[in-house]
């Protein structure tokens, strides 16, 4: 057995590491973006270890004004003013400002907040066929981002995004929130020096079971055509329509303003996880099934939804790992998160909170059961929120960066293609093509591609 100074065997000394590592500062901002070059200089006011970011909201619906919120609370930890809110909707805008204060800006247009010289930073948290354009623009105005997830409504308007960071210099951080919990970087730590040898595959879960049907919220009575500026919030998308308030406020069933799960339950598993494995390439195979088979919305009865309520996702990458994250709204039981290794497994708590590391019987002898407990749950909005602001002024990257979110959006584009077409995606990172099993060539979709969209 192998000895470190001070006679102490190398599984202690590694355990040890590893723990010192997880207490200060496994969760700090990376220094450097995987994709693309070093970030060149941008417009914007340089903001120091002790200044004041000013920090504007574009979308202040049920999740914008929780970062209000969050933000509020930690306003003076974090060192922020917040100073304007956007949003097309007249109440939602006005509910936000009253949270914040008498001195809040308002306005309709994000335009007209991103033309405000003294605004450094914007949360976005619009729907997400407004992600790619609020976060283009707000970029092209110097400003630094936190953008909910996923990144983009559709692979493309990532590829732009992340070039534009890039061009932009600013810190974008993606709403995956557990990417900044302790677990998955302490597992990062862990497979990096070699505890469970070659990474064979890893499994995710987000299961939720909702009698009423998931995202089926009260239509409010503000909810009218007059409270909202309706032809621009369907402005993106393909299949435009009359007001409709129930697609307003249940956008996350309908495919033309989202993926359904694939954007919202997935992303909170899909990019911790890479994190943890070291993953830094895009997929090269993926597979997905989506299911629809209780039709919750019909208990009430609501209209139907045009996303499942039940998706598998199977995503191979080069060094051969394969990714599987199965998210339901119909059945909450889950299986758990584990990531197998060839010598060695790592279970990690359905929070985050504990991570086990069992190693395989023919490697017993070199690899001890070890336990790391007391770990930062999952799923920590104001932790995540806390990293972005750290990095902005520190200028080095934060915990769901837009490198991680690119390769993310990449498995998400590709399992809906494969669910929604009938097919297995293969995919070219280098010429960004997507093929059949068959070799035949298929442009990645976007607004118009499939119906409805």
């Amino acid at each position: 057995m192998t000895t470190q100074e001070g006679g102490a065997t190398r599984r202690e000394f590694i355990k040890k590491s590893t723990l010192a590592a997880a207490s200060v500062g496994i969760l700090a901002c990376r220094k450097t973006p995987v994709y693309g070059q070093e970030t060149a200089p941008s417009t914007g006011r340089v903001i120091g270890a002790n200044d004041r970011i000013r920090v504007g909201y574009i979308g202040t619906g049920n999740q914008g004004q929780f970062h209000v919120s969050t933000q509020k609370e930690a306003a003076a930890a974090n060192n922020i003013e917040q100073v304007a809110v956007c949003d097309l909707s007249k109440q939602r805008r006005e509910d936000a400002a009253k949270l914040i204060g008498p001195n809040c800006a308002t306005f309709k247009d994000y335009e007209e907040l991103l033309a405000r010289k003294d605004i450094d930073a914007v949360t976005i948290a619009t729907q997400d066929h407004w992600h790619a354009k609020t976060t283009l623009a707000a970029l092209d105005a110097g400003k630094h981002v936190y953008v909910e997830k996923p990144m983009t409504r559709y692979l493309p308007e990532a590829y732009e995004v992340c070039d534009k960071v890039k061009a932009a210099g600013k810190i974008v951080q993606v709403g995956s929130q557990g990417c900044s919990a302790q677990a998955w970087h302490t597992a990062a730590d862990l497979i990096a020096k070699d505890n469970i040898g070659t990474v064979v595959w890893a499994q995710g879960y987000y299961c939720r079971n909702s009698k009423p049907g998931e995202w089926n919220d009260p239509v409010p009575g503000w909810c009218v055509a007059a409270d909202l500026d309706w032809e621009k919030w369907q402005a993106p998308v393909h299949d435009k329509i009359p007001f409709d308030g129930e697609r307003y406020i249940r956008w996350r069933k309908y495919y033309p303003y989202c993926a359904g799960l694939l954007g919202d339950l997935v992303p909170h598993r899909l990019l911790p996880l890479m994190l943890a494995t070291g993953t830094t390439d895009f997929p090269t195979r993926v597979v997905s099934l989506g299911t629809k088979n209780v039709h919750a919305d019909k208990v009430n009865p609501w209209p139907e939804r045009d996303v499942p309520e039940t998706v598998e996702i199977l995503a191979e990458f080069p060094s051969g790992m394969t990714l599987v994250i199965v998210t339901s709204t119909v059945n909450a039981r889950s299986p758990g998160f584990a990531i197998y290794g060839h010598k060695a497994t790592l279970e990690i708590g359905s929070l985050g909170e504990r991570i086990q590391l069992i190693p395989e019987k023919p490697f017993s002898d070199e690899i001890d059961l070890q336990t790391f407990d007391g770990l930062t749950p999952t799923e920590n909005i104001p932790e995540h929120e806390k990293n972005w602001f750290d990095c902005i002024r520190s200028g080095k990257q934060p915990n769901a960066s837009v490198d991680l979110a690119l390769r993310a959006q990449a498995v998400v584009s590709l399992a809906e293609m494969s669910n929604r077409m009938n097919m297995m995606c293969l995919y070219d990172e280098k010429s960004r093509m997507i093929k059949t099993a068959d070799g035949k060539g298929i442009p990645p979709i976007t607004y118009g591609t499939l119906e409805p969209s």
